[in-house]
Protein backbone atom coordinates (compact mmCIF):
# COMPACT_ATOMS: atom_id res chain seq x y z
CA UNK A 1 0.00 0.00 0.00
CA UNK A 2 1.61 3.70 -0.72
CA UNK A 3 1.21 5.80 1.90
CA UNK A 4 0.36 9.56 1.60
CA UNK A 5 3.88 10.80 1.08
CA UNK A 6 4.05 8.90 -2.42
CA UNK A 7 7.06 6.98 -1.79
CA UNK A 8 5.15 3.75 -0.38
CA UNK A 9 6.06 4.78 3.37
CA UNK A 10 3.22 5.51 6.11
CA UNK A 11 3.85 9.28 7.25
CA UNK A 12 4.46 8.37 10.86
CA UNK A 13 7.85 6.07 9.52
CA UNK A 14 9.29 9.50 7.29
CA UNK A 15 12.66 10.12 8.94
CA UNK A 16 12.69 13.44 10.78
CA UNK A 17 15.84 15.43 11.61
CA UNK A 18 19.43 16.54 9.88
CA UNK A 19 21.39 14.26 7.75
CA UNK A 20 25.40 15.48 6.81
CA UNK A 21 25.94 14.82 3.02
CA UNK A 22 29.27 15.16 1.88
CA UNK A 23 28.27 16.76 -1.23
CA UNK A 24 30.42 15.43 -4.99
CA UNK A 25 31.79 17.62 -7.27
CA UNK A 26 29.44 18.46 -10.29
CA UNK A 27 26.58 18.24 -8.13
CA UNK A 28 24.32 21.20 -7.45
CA UNK A 29 22.88 21.05 -3.67
CA UNK A 30 19.56 20.70 -4.80
CA UNK A 31 20.33 17.62 -6.93
CA UNK A 32 21.67 16.68 -3.55
CA UNK A 33 18.44 17.23 -1.78
CA UNK A 34 16.50 15.33 -4.92
CA UNK A 35 18.58 12.08 -4.43
CA UNK A 36 18.17 12.09 -0.58
CA UNK A 37 14.40 13.02 -1.25
CA UNK A 38 14.28 9.38 -3.26
CA UNK A 39 16.78 7.55 -1.04
CA UNK A 40 15.00 8.94 2.67
CA UNK A 41 11.51 8.36 0.76
CA UNK A 42 9.99 12.11 2.14
CA UNK A 43 9.49 15.31 -0.14
CA UNK A 44 10.35 17.29 3.03
CA UNK A 45 14.06 18.14 2.55
CA UNK A 46 15.61 21.23 2.61
CA UNK A 47 19.63 22.30 3.09
CA UNK A 48 21.73 24.61 5.19
CA UNK A 49 23.07 26.35 2.40
CA UNK A 50 24.52 26.14 -1.19
CA UNK A 51 27.20 25.14 -2.60
CA UNK A 52 28.42 25.62 -6.17
CA UNK A 53 28.95 22.40 -7.93
CA UNK A 54 32.55 22.55 -8.08
CA UNK A 55 32.55 22.54 -4.60
CA UNK A 56 32.60 19.39 -2.06
CA UNK A 57 31.78 19.13 1.51
CA UNK A 58 29.35 19.10 4.47
CA UNK A 59 26.06 19.91 3.09
CA UNK A 60 23.77 19.77 6.52
CA UNK A 61 20.04 18.00 4.86
CA UNK A 62 17.23 18.63 7.00
CA UNK A 63 14.65 16.21 6.96
CA UNK A 64 10.60 16.19 7.67
CA UNK A 65 9.81 18.36 10.36
CA UNK A 66 13.48 19.28 10.95
CA UNK A 67 13.02 21.58 7.82
CA UNK A 68 11.70 24.39 10.17
CA UNK A 69 14.67 25.00 11.72
CA UNK A 70 16.41 25.80 8.17
CA UNK A 71 15.20 29.92 8.88
CA UNK A 72 16.32 30.61 11.54
CA UNK A 73 20.06 28.09 12.28
CA UNK A 74 21.64 30.25 15.02
CA UNK A 75 25.43 29.63 14.05
CA UNK A 76 25.49 30.30 10.15
CA UNK A 77 29.32 30.51 10.04
CA UNK A 78 31.10 28.13 7.47
CA UNK A 79 34.29 27.11 6.73
CA UNK A 80 36.16 26.37 3.84
CA UNK A 81 39.37 24.38 2.84
CA UNK A 82 40.37 26.56 -1.16
CA UNK A 83 42.87 26.54 -3.11
CA UNK A 84 43.44 29.21 -5.55
CA UNK A 85 46.14 29.37 -8.52
CA UNK A 86 47.81 33.03 -9.30
CA UNK A 87 48.50 34.47 -12.75
CA UNK A 88 44.77 34.16 -14.06
CA UNK A 89 41.27 35.20 -13.89
CA UNK A 90 37.91 34.19 -15.32
CA UNK A 91 34.81 35.01 -15.81
CA UNK A 92 33.37 32.96 -13.02
CA UNK A 93 36.24 33.72 -10.54
CA UNK A 94 37.31 29.92 -10.45
CA UNK A 95 38.76 26.85 -13.08
CA UNK A 96 35.26 26.83 -14.52
CA UNK A 97 35.00 29.92 -16.39
CA UNK A 98 36.54 31.46 -19.03
CA UNK A 99 39.80 32.79 -19.15
CA UNK A 100 39.72 36.40 -19.13
CA UNK A 101 43.33 37.55 -18.47
CA UNK A 102 46.77 35.75 -17.80
CA UNK A 103 49.88 37.33 -16.07
CA UNK A 104 53.18 36.49 -15.42
CA UNK A 105 53.69 35.88 -10.95
CA UNK A 106 56.56 37.06 -9.33
CA UNK A 107 55.64 37.49 -5.64
CA UNK A 108 56.38 35.65 -3.46
CA UNK A 109 54.76 33.23 -0.34
CA UNK A 110 55.46 35.73 2.28
CA UNK A 111 53.81 38.85 -0.06
CA UNK A 112 50.80 36.65 -0.67
CA UNK A 113 50.45 35.98 2.97
CA UNK A 114 50.66 40.09 3.64
CA UNK A 115 47.69 40.23 1.09
CA UNK A 116 45.51 37.53 2.63
CA UNK A 117 45.60 39.61 5.83
CA UNK A 118 43.94 42.38 4.44
CA UNK A 119 40.59 40.14 3.54
CA UNK A 120 39.91 39.22 7.44
CA UNK A 121 37.15 41.16 9.94
CA UNK A 122 34.39 42.95 8.41
CA UNK A 123 33.94 44.10 4.82
CA UNK A 124 32.15 45.16 1.95
CA UNK A 125 32.46 42.27 -0.53
CA UNK A 126 30.96 42.93 -4.52
CA UNK A 127 29.48 39.50 -4.99
CA UNK A 128 30.39 37.88 -8.52
CA UNK A 129 27.94 37.69 -11.90
CA UNK A 130 28.10 34.62 -11.45
CA UNK A 131 25.97 33.90 -8.04
CA UNK A 132 22.30 33.45 -7.34
CA UNK A 133 21.67 36.24 -6.08
CA UNK A 134 17.95 38.36 -7.43
CA UNK A 135 18.63 41.16 -9.08
CA UNK A 136 15.83 42.97 -10.56
CA UNK A 137 13.66 39.68 -10.30
CA UNK A 138 16.12 37.66 -12.11
CA UNK A 139 19.51 35.85 -10.46
CA UNK A 140 22.65 37.10 -11.89
CA UNK A 141 24.09 33.90 -12.97
CA UNK A 142 21.38 34.03 -15.19
CA UNK A 143 22.52 37.67 -16.46
CA UNK A 144 25.62 36.62 -16.60
CA UNK A 145 25.28 33.45 -18.82
CA UNK A 146 23.40 36.00 -21.24
CA UNK A 147 26.57 38.24 -21.60
CA UNK A 148 24.53 40.65 -19.59
CA UNK A 149 26.55 42.52 -16.73
CA UNK A 150 24.60 44.30 -14.10
CA UNK A 151 25.67 46.50 -11.29
CA UNK A 152 25.91 45.23 -7.62
CA UNK A 153 25.85 46.59 -4.27
CA UNK A 154 28.68 45.51 -2.34
CA UNK A 155 27.47 43.58 0.83
CA UNK A 156 28.77 42.91 4.04
CA UNK A 157 30.65 39.98 5.23
CA UNK A 158 32.64 38.80 8.19
CA UNK A 159 35.93 36.56 7.77
CA UNK A 160 36.51 35.04 10.93
CA UNK A 161 39.78 33.26 10.22
CA UNK A 162 41.81 33.63 7.18
CA UNK A 163 45.00 31.48 6.78
CA UNK A 164 47.56 29.83 4.41
CA UNK A 165 47.63 26.20 4.70
CA UNK A 166 50.13 25.25 1.78
CA UNK A 167 52.20 26.72 -0.69
CA UNK A 168 53.51 24.99 -4.05
CA UNK A 169 55.45 28.23 -5.29
CA UNK A 170 56.77 26.74 -8.57
CA UNK A 171 52.83 26.19 -9.43
CA UNK A 172 51.68 29.41 -8.45
CA UNK A 173 49.21 27.07 -6.26
CA UNK A 174 47.97 27.97 -2.15
CA UNK A 175 45.61 26.59 -0.11
CA UNK A 176 43.93 28.63 2.66
CA UNK A 177 41.53 27.74 5.51
CA UNK A 178 38.59 30.53 5.17
CA UNK A 179 35.64 30.33 8.23
CA UNK A 180 33.00 32.98 7.21
CA UNK A 181 30.09 33.94 7.86
CA UNK A 182 26.98 33.27 5.69
CA UNK A 183 26.86 34.97 2.05
CA UNK A 184 30.51 35.40 1.85
CA UNK A 185 32.19 34.34 -1.75
CA UNK A 186 35.52 32.58 -1.07
CA UNK A 187 36.39 32.78 -4.53
CA UNK A 188 35.44 36.59 -4.44
CA UNK A 189 37.93 36.81 -1.78
CA UNK A 190 40.77 34.98 -3.48
CA UNK A 191 39.75 36.62 -6.97
CA UNK A 192 40.75 40.01 -5.02
CA UNK A 193 43.24 38.50 -3.76
CA UNK A 194 44.89 38.04 -7.08
CA UNK A 195 43.93 41.85 -7.88
CA UNK A 196 45.27 43.30 -4.38
CA UNK A 197 48.99 41.81 -6.01
CA UNK A 198 48.39 42.54 -9.27
CA UNK A 199 48.64 38.85 -11.48
CA UNK A 200 45.18 37.98 -10.73
CA UNK A 201 43.64 34.53 -9.19
CA UNK A 202 41.00 32.10 -9.56
CA UNK A 203 39.35 29.58 -6.83
CA UNK A 204 40.95 26.36 -8.29
CA UNK A 205 39.53 23.27 -5.21
CA UNK A 206 36.81 24.35 -2.51
CA UNK A 207 35.43 21.91 0.38
CA UNK A 208 33.34 22.68 3.07
CA UNK A 209 34.40 21.61 6.02
CA UNK A 210 32.32 23.08 8.53
CA UNK A 211 28.52 24.13 8.15
CA UNK A 212 26.11 25.89 11.06
CA UNK A 213 28.04 23.81 13.77
CA UNK A 214 28.65 20.50 11.43
CA UNK A 215 31.65 18.74 10.12
CA UNK A 216 32.84 17.20 6.77
CA UNK A 217 33.91 14.19 9.00
CA UNK A 218 30.55 13.50 10.50
CA UNK A 219 29.09 13.39 7.23
CA UNK A 220 28.55 10.88 4.90
CA UNK A 221 28.52 10.20 0.88
CA UNK A 222 25.46 9.47 -1.22
CA UNK A 223 25.93 6.55 -2.03
CA UNK A 224 26.44 5.73 1.82
CA UNK A 225 23.00 6.97 2.48
CA UNK A 226 21.51 4.68 -0.06
CA UNK A 227 23.32 1.67 1.16
CA UNK A 228 22.54 2.72 4.84
CA UNK A 229 18.83 2.88 3.46
CA UNK A 230 18.74 -0.55 1.43
CA UNK A 231 19.97 -1.90 4.50
CA UNK A 232 17.26 0.27 6.87
CA UNK A 233 19.49 1.80 8.88
CA UNK A 234 19.62 5.31 7.69
CA UNK A 235 18.07 7.06 10.78
CA UNK A 236 21.20 5.68 12.61
CA UNK A 237 22.59 8.69 10.68
CA UNK A 238 20.24 11.15 11.24
CA UNK A 239 21.01 13.96 13.87
CA UNK A 240 18.20 15.20 16.15
CA UNK A 241 16.94 18.52 15.14
CA UNK A 242 18.11 19.62 18.67
CA UNK A 243 21.54 19.43 17.74
CA UNK A 244 21.57 22.52 15.08
CA UNK A 245 20.68 24.78 19.01
CA UNK A 246 23.01 22.94 21.02
CA UNK A 247 24.71 26.67 21.74
CA UNK A 248 21.17 27.57 23.17
CA UNK A 249 20.79 27.16 26.91
CA UNK A 250 18.15 24.57 27.39
CA UNK A 251 15.14 25.19 30.12
CA UNK A 252 12.90 21.68 31.44
CA UNK A 253 8.82 22.72 31.64
CA UNK A 254 6.56 21.06 33.62
CA UNK A 255 4.41 18.87 32.07
CA UNK A 256 1.59 21.33 32.25
CA UNK A 257 3.48 24.21 30.99
CA UNK A 258 5.22 22.26 27.99
CA UNK A 259 1.89 22.04 26.99
CA UNK A 260 0.49 25.27 27.42
CA UNK A 261 3.65 26.03 25.06
CA UNK A 262 2.80 23.62 22.39
CA UNK A 263 -0.58 25.25 22.60
CA UNK A 264 0.40 28.50 21.85
CA UNK A 265 -0.68 29.64 25.39
CA UNK A 266 1.42 32.82 26.45
CA UNK A 267 3.33 31.96 29.72
CA UNK A 268 4.84 34.51 32.16
CA UNK A 269 8.45 33.83 31.99
CA UNK A 270 8.76 33.60 35.71
CA UNK A 271 6.20 31.00 35.82
CA UNK A 272 7.90 29.34 33.29
CA UNK A 273 11.84 29.47 35.12
CA UNK A 274 13.17 30.92 32.15
CA UNK A 275 12.64 34.84 33.44
CA UNK A 276 16.75 35.01 33.61
CA UNK A 277 17.84 33.83 30.67
CA UNK A 278 18.30 36.24 27.33
CA UNK A 279 17.61 35.61 23.86
CA UNK A 280 16.71 32.41 22.52
CA UNK A 281 16.23 29.27 24.63
CA UNK A 282 15.31 25.50 23.90
CA UNK A 283 12.12 24.27 25.61
CA UNK A 284 12.17 20.33 26.94
CA UNK A 285 9.23 18.68 28.06
CA UNK A 286 10.08 17.18 31.93
CA UNK A 287 11.16 13.99 30.04
CA UNK A 288 13.55 15.97 28.25
CA UNK A 289 12.14 16.06 24.53
CA UNK A 290 12.78 19.32 22.82
CA UNK A 291 9.53 20.91 21.55
CA UNK A 292 11.27 23.83 20.53
CA UNK A 293 12.52 27.23 20.69
CA UNK A 294 11.04 30.32 22.73
CA UNK A 295 12.52 33.89 23.90
CA UNK A 296 11.11 36.28 26.11
CA UNK A 297 9.17 39.35 25.53
CA UNK A 298 7.61 41.48 27.90
CA UNK A 299 7.84 39.49 30.83
CA UNK A 300 5.85 36.75 28.67
CA UNK A 301 7.51 33.59 26.62
CA UNK A 302 7.00 33.63 23.05
CA UNK A 303 6.95 30.90 20.66
CA UNK A 304 10.21 31.12 17.91
CA UNK A 305 9.76 28.09 16.11
CA UNK A 306 7.79 24.91 18.00
CA UNK A 307 8.69 21.62 16.12
CA UNK A 308 6.69 19.28 18.36
CA UNK A 309 2.78 19.19 19.11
Amino acid sequence: MTGQNGFGLAPEAQLSGILLIDKPESFTSFDVVAKVRGIARTRKVGHGGTLDPMATGVLPLFLGGATKACDILPDQTKAYEAWFRLGQTTDTQDRTGRVLTESPVSCTAAQVEEALSRFTGDFLQLPPMYSAIWVQGRRLYDLAREGVEVERDPRPVTVHELRLLEVREAENLYKIYVACSKGTYVRTICHDVGQALGCGAVLTGLRRVISSGYRVEDAITIQQAQQLADEGALEQKVLPVETAFAAYPAVSFSAKNAKMFQNGVRIALAKAGCDGISGDFRVLDPDGQFLGIGYGERDELRIRKLFVR
